[in-house]
């Protein structure tokens, strides 16, 4: 898809959108708890119609460290990383088609506990 700025001078090719998703204030047992994890992605998986490629691949580190997780995609990629004794969780989704905004605050309230959140949601392409 070709977007046109109101200068009509730059034009670019989207590639579709990531969310960066920083949820803070969770609680960290289930920071430290793949399957409360392996749910949020779950959740968000079904929610966007995305396609898992293989499965997700997770790496739980030793106390008091959290969890990563990586979801391949058709459509890109889903990861998260944990930090439990922060009570911090880094939420990427990068999807190469559009797709309508999550609910990313009521997810990670719901999953991980979270009292706040910040998301950022970046369109991707490159300049035609």
């Amino acid at each position: 898809m070709l977007e046109s700025h109101p200068s009509g001078e730059d034009r670019k090719l989207t590639t579709g959108q990531e969310w960066l998703v920083d949820a803070s204030g969770c609680a960290p047992e289930r920071l430290k708890d793949q399957a409360a994890l392996a749910a949020l992605f779950e959740e968000l998986i079904v929610l966007l119609g995305l396609k898992v490629v293989g499965q997700p691949q997770w790496h739980v580190f030793p106390e008091p460290g959290g969890v990563t997780g990586l979801a391949l995609l058709a459509e890109s990629h889903l990861a998260i990383h944990t930090f439990p004794e922060h009570g911090f969780a880094a939420l990427n989704l990068y999807c190469c088609r559009a797709r309508p905004r999550p609910d990313f605050e009521g997810l990670v309230a719901r999953h991980l506990g979270a009292r706040g959140s910040h998301v950022r949601e970046l369109a991707r392409g490159v300049k035609a």
